[in-house]
């Protein structure tokens, strides 16, 4: 039953990205939206039934580095196809989508973790959800970023290719990308603050390393929406200390995760 559902969230995944770049490469006259979104939503649904399986193992939760992957980017494909109906960031789903449908196949061959977490307080779940929402959120940002600052290479450079026409305007992708920054924000302040009130000791040994690559992260992030208000950061600026704070970030919420379950566990 799991790997018949894995299977399913996969290929439409693939499926539904494939269709997205069709367009981008302008194979396809117009973009099949309904069926894009349609697409996408079983292939959602599929991977919560996997992320559900997986994760809860042996009434334990397991949220070893590629599990914690695997729930990761299906909050991140669940917001990216919430945002389309909103905003125009269906391009995004195809990079987004086959990095999920990698995340699955990853997560269903490692071996469980370790350590299993069982005695979740209602405290501690909020702040593993604010992080997982804001590390989500800021991963979309960080790929508006990336996109963004080609856009605009392009553009200065006159380079308008299939796939940048098909973009939308330059001032909706920066408004797009300070919208995801902002929520990112909310929800990483709430994070932190949850930390500090439901973690015995945030600063301990083994969360030191997450704990202050954390607050890097949202002071990168707080000096680039006070230089957006007050210098008028744009594009390439943006772009930069967007993917400054979200490399602050990775390196919070996988790097002690990479550290400890995979490089010195293949040592051990």
């Amino acid at each position: 039953m799991i790997f018949a559902i894995n299977a399913i969230a996969i290929s439409l995944y693939l499926l539904a990205a494939g269709l997205q770049l069709g367009y981008l490469l302008n194979i396809t006259q117009k973009p099949q939206r309904p069926l894009l979104l349609s697409i996408g939503l079983v292939a959602v649904i599929a991977h919560a039934y996997s992320v559900i399986n997986i994760i809860y193992y042996q009434q334990h939760f397991d949220l070893g580095f590629y599990r914690a992957s695997s729930l990761i980017f299906w909050f991140i494909s669940s917001i990216g196809l919430v945002g389309c109906l909103r905003r125009p960031i269906s391009n995004l789903l195809v990079i987004l989508f086959p990095l999920a449908a990698v995340s699955i196949i990853a997560s269903n061959l490692s071996a469980p973790a370790i350590v299993l977490q069982h005695d979740f307080t209602p405290g501690l779940f909020s702040h593993i959800l604010t992080s997982v929402l804001a590390y989500s959120l800021m991963s979309i940002a960080a790929l508006q970023a990336v996109v963004l600052g080609l856009q605009e290479r392009h553009l200065k450079h006159h380079h308008l290719g299939r796939i940048l026409k098909a973009l939308p305007p330059l001032q909706t992708m920066e408004q797009i990308l300070f919208e995801l920054i902002w929520m990112g924000m909310v929800l990483l302040t709430l994070s932190l603050i949850s930390g500090f009130i439901f973690i015995d000791d945030i600063f301990a040994q083994h969360l030191a390393h997450k704990t202050f690559f954390s607050i890097f992260a949202w002071c990168i992030y707080a000096i680039l929406l006070w230089g957006r208000h007050q210098l008028g950061w744009r594009s390439q600026t943006a772009a930069r200390w967007t993917i400054g704070g979200f490399i602050a970030l990775m390196l919070s919420y996988f790097g002690s995760k990479l550290v400890l379950e995979l490089l010195l566990a293949n040592q051990g």
